[in-house]
């Protein structure tokens, strides 16, 4: 069980949970226990099932098997609405306030019974309102509405209607997303707070560094199932954790940067920003690439890769400067600097499903003539040997990893001197992951194309790297070469 022994009984059990979306298994056999007045962290990297157990507690969704029970109770089945009523609170990652109310009576909202007799909110309501906005530090804005907060701001506001429920449980999902240090800092004592409180408190992250300080135990998750627990420094040494979040045995190959003889970057990124709403996605991020360098940026779930290679791509309004061959692009459209030789493959490959294989890369050259659009089929093909034999499949009927060739293909069709792959490696088999492997090197090897991969899979984003960034949070936190990485940035990045 994740809990230290003691007198106190658990309040939150969990034993033998498995939940099955048809054949696809996202837990598996999980269990963990919560005493009142601790914090368990659930940590694990995109699709390791954590949030899928944190709503099967919740009741959002249903167990196949297994049991939760809260205070000795079964709730495992229960509906969310009935979870809640004997005292589970969510902390929503993304915010869900009464826009057209105010903080005040966001509040009050919560504060009301869950019964018909009573719909209105008495003197006692809004003085427990007003004393929770203290707490939480929302006193200087309880007459404003939610569209005119800050993001801490809607935060808190999450935490004083989870407080005003006075919850035996509290779910926190993703608490530090979007936030700066010091707001961190801020929350993080909030969520002690529900835990002085003597609450017992689940809190889900994808980053153990992230939570280590916060939490009293912690339980890290891969492919649904439980893989080490334990204190905080113990499961981030551990090795399984290692190998899951940076993929085994790091091998590195990369050309020393003096040997890029142009000196000055093709590329140039210096302090771009971005916001979603009111969420910080980037934060003051500089980097480069050279002509001809393959650079890696590796980083977790949510900390901003597909942000920053968005904003370079001019799908996103962000703040700072990214230049090209020396031009700012401020004001440019995406299109224009597709066409300029940014070229961008996305996470979600973005392909034309009900077209064939041949029809999809025809649509990638469309700029070319004839004979160069011969001519850079051929030589696909024998990058990708498959997409010759499925030209005339319809793209949406392929494998994932058929798929993810198509869409790295189609971006090369284009002539690019910059490609930018986002999470090429995402849920693909080895085999597939060697395929793409070698194509890569031969892309370093024979090309004087530029490319800027995004990975979580360090393993893989090593040796196809001249230089690597980790992003962590929405700020660059550590760059240099391959050789370095396992001794200067494996712990940042974990």
């Amino acid at each position: 069980m994740a809990d230290e022994e003691g007198s106190t009984a658990p309040m939150l059990e969990v034993a033998d949970l498995t939940k099955r979306y048809g054949g696809l298994v996202a837990v598996k056999n999980l269990s963990f226990s919560i005493r009142p007045g601790r914090i368990l962290g659930l940590i694990g990297p995109n699709g390791s099932g954590k949030s899928t157990a944190m709503k099967t507690i919740m009741g959002v969704e249903q167990p196949t098997v297994g049991s939760i029970r809260l205070d000795g109770v079964e709730i495992g089945g229960l509906p969310a609405h009935k979870v809640a009523r004997r005292g589970v609170g969510l902390v929503f990652q993304h915010s869900r306030p009464l826009n057209r109310q105010t903080v005040l009576e966001n509040i009050k909202v919560a504060l009301l019974p869950d019964r018909l007799t009573q719909l209105f909110a008495t003197a006692d309501v809004d003085a427990k309102a007003r004393d929770i906005a203290v707490r939480v530090g929302l006193a200087h804005v309880v007459d404003r509405k939610p569209p005119t907060l800050a993001f801490a701001d809607l935060r808190r506001l999450e935490l004083a209607k989870a407080i005003a429920r006075h919850p035996k449980l509290v779910l926190v999902d993703e608490p530090f997303a979007g936030l700066t240090a010091s707001e961190v800092a801020a929350f993080s004592d909030l969520i002690r707070a529900f835990r002085d409180d003597g609450c017992a408190v689940l809190l889900v992250d994808h980053n153990v560094k992230g939570v280590a300080a916060l939490v009293d135990h912690v339980l890290a998750m891969y492919l649904g199932e439980r893989i080490a627990e334990g204190a905080a420094a113990d499961v981030m040494q551990d090795e399984t954790v290692r190998r899951v979040y940076l993929g085994g045995a790091l091998t590195r190959v990369e050309r020393e940067e003096a040997r890029f003889g142009d000196r000055v970057p093709v590329l140039q990124v210096d302090d771009v920003g971005v916001l979603y709403g009111k969420a910080l996605a980037l934060q003051s991020v500089s980097m480069h690439v050279h002509e001809g360098e393959f650079v890696s940026v590796v980083g977790l779930n949510g900390a901003g890769k597909t942000t920053l290679f968005n904003a370079i791509s001019g799908l996103v309004p962000h703040s700072g400067t990214v230049r090209w061959s020396g031009d700012a692009l401020g004001g440019s459209s995406a299109a224009a600097i597709a066409r300029g030789g940014i070229v961008h493959c996305p996470e979600t490959r973005e392909l034309f499903g009900d077209m064939s294989v041949r029809e999809n890369l025809d649509l990638g050259g469309n700029g070319l003539d004839a004979k160069e659009r011969g001519e850079r089929l051929e030589w696909l093909f024998d990058l990708f040997p498959i997409l010759r034999d499925r030209q005339v499949q319809v793209a949406r009927t392929l494998s994932g990893g058929e798929q993810q060739m198509l869409a790295i293909a189609r971006a090369l069709m284009m002539k690019p001197k910059l490609l930018i792959l986002d999470e090429p490696t995402l849920g693909l088999a080895p085999v597939i992951l060697e395929t793409l492997s070698k194509a890569l090197e031969r892309l370093r090897t024979t090309t004087r194309i530029s490319v800027l991969l995004g990975e979580q899979n360090v393993t893989f984003a090593l040796p196809h790297a001249d230089r690597v960034y980790v992003l962590d949070h929405a700020r660059m936190v550590w760059e240099g070469p391959p050789s370095r990485f396992e001794a200067e940035a494996a712990a940042a990045y974990l």
